[in-house]
């Protein structure tokens, strides 16, 4: 009888939490049109895995001044990168803090979620996750400001990523405004 192991490192092909949880919104929202449509669902649409080849990674927690160059010097020693796109702030065009590096094979990709994630660059701690693949207008930030959310309301002082949240700094400059420095 042959024994099952169990593998106490996680897999590095596993979704982000990201993409999991667009997929339990994609599919929410799929069983509400097929409610209405009254359609049936084939088995293999829904069992499709779309990070079993992928072969572009999410590359998250950057300094917004991490350049292309430090990327690609960095993720070139994984494999032959096939495209670098940096993310942008939506209104001033500036980095905000992640970028995608497609390679051109899933192995490639794969090497460098094991190798370079977790690793750090201009002093941060990058963090990667296989994507499905990039689309136009991912590049830019999803936050109500034009950057990334996370970067919204962080409160702490944080240099690398533009110093405080902007609806924190914007907080506090408007309290000044109103009762002045306090001094």
């Amino acid at each position: 009888m042959p024994t099952a192991t169990r593998s106490t490192v996680d897999r590095l092909d596993q979704p982000s939490a990201y993409f999991l949880g667009r997929q339990s919104r994609k599919r929410k929202n799929d069983r509400d049109r097929d409610d209405r449509e009254d359609k049936e669902r084939t088995p293999e649409a829904v069992s499709e895995d779309p990070l079993k080849d992928a072969a572009t990674l999410y590359v998250g927690n950057l300094s917004f001044y991490t350049t292309e160059e430090q990327i690609h010097e960095l993720f070139a020693k994984c494999g032959e990168i096939k495209r670098l796109v940096m993310g942008l702030d939506r209104y001033n065009k500036t980095p905000c803090g992640f970028c995608f590096v497609e390679y051109y094979t899933h192995q490639d990709a794969l090497d460098c979620m094991k190798y370079i994630g977790g690793t750090k660059l201009d002093e941060r701690i990058i963090r990667t996750d296989l994507d499905p693949g990039f689309q136009e207008g991912r590049q830019y930030g999803r936050g109500k400001s034009g950057g990334q959310v996370r970067d919204e309301y962080r409160d702490e002082y944080d240099p690398g990523r533009g110093g405080f949240g902007r609806a924190v700094a914007e907080e506090r400059a408007k309290e000044e405004r109103e009762y002045g420095s306090g001094k």
